[in-house]
């Protein structure tokens, strides 16, 4: 079936880094492909090693977009910053690939669902800023940074939804409970972004597009592992899919 005639929205997600899709460490990948099929939609996987021109010919084909997360850290010098050295090394392919995407998605009104490093993204692609390492950056005594690799359980905190965002109307509170796994964070909005969250000791958890009626949101934490249990999860992708969806339809017609 050719993605014109599925009649399930498309959702691309970029493969975290170059390094685990040359060696086909693809485990944490099939959390957010998985996410994005409970959610209704067809879920794609998008190679890091494409050429722009075969990246641009795949983007025209998707519905929405789902920015994965990385181990990986933006170049800081997107953002006019010297590197500290707490911050991890870049992945060019993958940050080539997340703004392909984000100006394709900008430019068509796709939907987009960031998550962790690619919240980071899409805020230093719309021209924001980020703190580069937040334990040494933000005294706080939340734990921001759970690896899965040290054996010990996954952290949640609170994060404080503001009350006129989008995704208080997702959530239907003013607060939800959310995972964590990151040492960087939003520090200027990019142009464009309005906070939608923040965690108790202000890191900025959640972001929404202002620029037009475009559903774009972006969260730090990671809803791909609470999609079977946690309702904001099932929402958010849910929300994605619809919104791709409606984005669809018209080329349907």
């Amino acid at each position: 079936m050719s993605p014109e005639t599925s009649p399930r929205p498309r959702v691309g997600v970029p493969y975290r880094t170059r390094n685990e899709e040359v060696t086909g460490l693809s485990a944490k990948l099939e959390n957010y492909l998985e996410a994005v099929r409970q959610a209704g939609a067809e879920p794609v996987p998008i190679s890091l090693l494409l050429s722009p021109d075969e990246l641009q010919k795949l983007a025209q084909t998707l519905d929405g977009v789902v920015l994965s997360g990385s181990p990986a850290d933006v170049d800081p010098a997107r953002f006019g910053a010297a590197r500290r050295p707490e911050c991890a090394d870049p992945d060019p392919d993958r940050e080539r690939t997340d703004f392909t995407l984000l100006e394709h998605a900008f430019a068509e009104r796709k939907p987009v669902l960031a998550i962790c490093f690619g919240i980071q993204s899409l805020n230093v692609f719309l021209g924001g800023t980020l703190v580069q390492d937040i334990p040494s950056e933000i005294r706080t005594q939340i734990e921001h940074e759970w690896e899965r690799e040290k054996g010990v359980p996954e952290t949640f905190h609170a994060a404080r939804i503001e009350p006129e965002s989008q995704l208080a109307q997702l959530a239907g509170a003013d607060e939800a409970r959310v995972n964590s796994s990151h040492h960087q964070s939003i520090k200027e909005p990019g142009q464009g972004l309005r906070i939608a969250a923040r965690a108790p000791d202000g890191v900025i958890e959640a972001v929404e597009w202002t620029g037009d009626s475009n559903w774009v949101t972006g969260v730090q934490w990671h809803p791909e592992r609470m999609a079977t249990t946690d309702a904001l999860a099932q929402t958010l992708f849910r929300s994605l899919v619809s919104a791709a969806a409606a984005r669809k339809t018209p080329a349907r017609i």
